[in-house]
C-alpha cells in the first residue's frame, strides 16, 4: 500500500526505504550528563539514525502531590509518586544544548518528545528537526496542535489509544499545520510481552490512517521489532542504555550497545529481503541451475531402439531434458546410439513414430 513519506533531517522515511531506527535515551542518563553524552556516542556507533530525548520537568508533567491518584502501584516504579519518579527521570533542560551540539558533531539526528508548550519552545530554540508525541500524551490534543504549529515533522506514538483517539490525534496534528506525520504502533507496558503487540495491526493502521507507520517496541529483545519490518514498519524506536543493570528507571527494558547494533543491522537486512514480487531466477542461483534434476540415460541404446522406463531416470544434474517430458519420452525411439550416463537431448529422440 502507498503512504506519503516523511523526511527528517534529510532522511526519507517510508515503507520502501530502510527502517528508520530511533534510540530512545529517555531516563537512562541516570542523572549524569556524561552518561547521556556517551549514550549518544554509542547510538551513533551502533548505526541508529536518531537519538531521542524527553523534555519535561516534574512540574511540567504532573503535580507535587502524594494522594492516591498520584501513587504508582505495581510495575517497575511501584511505591513512587509520579512527581518523585519524574524528578529522578527528567532530562535537565540545561543539558539539552550540549546534547544537541554533541549529536550534531557526531552526525546523528537528535530530537525530543516535549510534554508541554514550554518544552516545545526550548526545543525550537535548539532548532529540533522533528518532534515525537509520547503515547501518554496522544490524547493531549492542544499539545499536539502546538507542536504541529512548528511545521516540523511529527511522530505520534499510539500506545493505549483506540482507533478513534488515534484519528483525533492525527486530525489535531493536521489542523495545527503538520504536513509530515507518522504514527507508531505501541504497547505501553514496561516491558511489554511480544504477544501483546499484535503486529498485524501495523498494515491495518497504514490502510486505515494512510500514514507512515512504525513500531515503538518495549519488548526485551529485537524479535518483535524485526518482524514488524515485514509488515511495513518504517520506523523502529527502542529504549537504549549503556548497561541494562544500571539501576535507572528505564534501564531494565532497554537495549545495550551490541543489541542496538544488531537491531540496526538485522532490521535493514529484513527490509532488504522483502524486495519485490519476482518469480525469476536470482543472481545467487545462476551457478546452481545446472544441479536441478533432468533426464539421463541409464543404459546404452542403439539407434531406433524404443525407450522404456528402465532406460532413463530423473537425476541431478540438469543438462538433460526436464523431467516433465518423461511420460512423453517413454515409447519413443532414439535417433542415434546413446551411451549410459549421458543426458537425454531433444535431438536424440525421433519426432514421429
Amino acid at each position: 500500500m502507498s503512504v506519503p513519506s516523511i523526511n527528517i533531517a534529510g532522511r526519507r522515511i517510508a515503507p520502501d526505504a530502510p527502517p528508520y531506527i530511533i534510540a530512545e535515551l529517555s531516563a537512562n542518563h541516570n542523572g549524569k550528563l556524561e552518561t547521556a553524552l556517551q549514550i549518544i556516542e554509542e547510538a551513533k556507533k551502533a548505526g541508529a539514525d536518531a537519538i531521542k530525548l524527553q523534555t519535561y520537568t516534574a512540574d511540567t508533567i504532573t503535580l507535587d502531590c502524594d494522594s492516591e491518584d498520584f501513587q504508582i502501584r505495581g510495575g517497575l516504579w511501584d511505591g513512587k509518586t509520579l512527581y518523585k519518579l519524574y524528578q529522578e527521570a527528567h532530562m535537565p533542560w540545561e543539558w539539552h544544548a550540549p546534547l544537541f551540539e554533541y549529536a550534531r558533531k557526531l552526525g546523528i539526528t537528535i530530537f525530543s518528545s516535549p510534554f508541554d508548550n514550554t518544552a516545545v519552545d526550548l526545543l525550537e530554540d535548539l532548532n529540533a528537526p522533528a518532534y515525537k508525541i509520547a503515547s501518554f500524551e496522544a490524547v493531549d490534543l492542544p499539545l499536539i496542535k502546538y507542536v504541529a504549529s512548528t511545521g516540523k515533522p511529527m511522530i505520534i506514538s499510539t500506545g493505549m489509544a483506540d482507533a478513534e483517539e488515534i484519528q483525533e490525534a492525527i486530525d489535531a496534528a493536521h489542523e495545527g499545520g503538520c504536513k509530515e506525520l507518522a504514527i507508531l504502533h505501541c504497547v505501553s507496558g514496561y516491558p511489554a510481552p511480544a504477544e501483546d503487540y499484535n503486529l498485524r495491526t501495523i498494515p491495518d493502521m497504514m490502510q486505515r490512517f494512510g500514514l507512515v507507520t512504525g513500531l515503538s517496541d518495549h519488548t526485551l529483545d529485537n524479535t518483535t521489532a524485526i518482524a514488524s519490518v515485514a509488515l511495513g514498519a518504517a520506523i523502529i524506536e527502542k529504549h537504549f542504555t549503556l548497561n541494562r543493570s544500571g539501576g535507572g528507571p528505564d534501564d531494565s527494558f532497554s537495549l545495550e550497545p551490541t543489541e542496538l547494533a544488531a537491531l540496526c543491522r538485522d532490521s535493514k537486512t529484513a527490509w532488504a529481503s522483502l524486495g519485490r514480487v519476482d518469480y525469476g531466477q536470482k543472481s545467487s542461483e545462476q551457478g546452481n541451475i545446472k544441479f536441478r534434476r533432468s533426464l539421463y540415460f541409464i543404459r546404452d541404446l542403439k539407434a531406433g531402439q524404443v525407450i522404456t522406463c528402465d532406460d532413463v531416470r530423473s537425476v541431478r544434474p540438469g543438462f538433460g531434458m526436464p523431467p516433465k517430458y518423461l511420460s512423453r519420452l517413454i515409447g519413443s525411439r532414439v535417433s542415434c546410439d546413446v551411451a549410459v550416463n549421458t543426458p537425454v537431448k531433444f535431438d536424440c529422440i525421433l519426432k514421429s513414430q
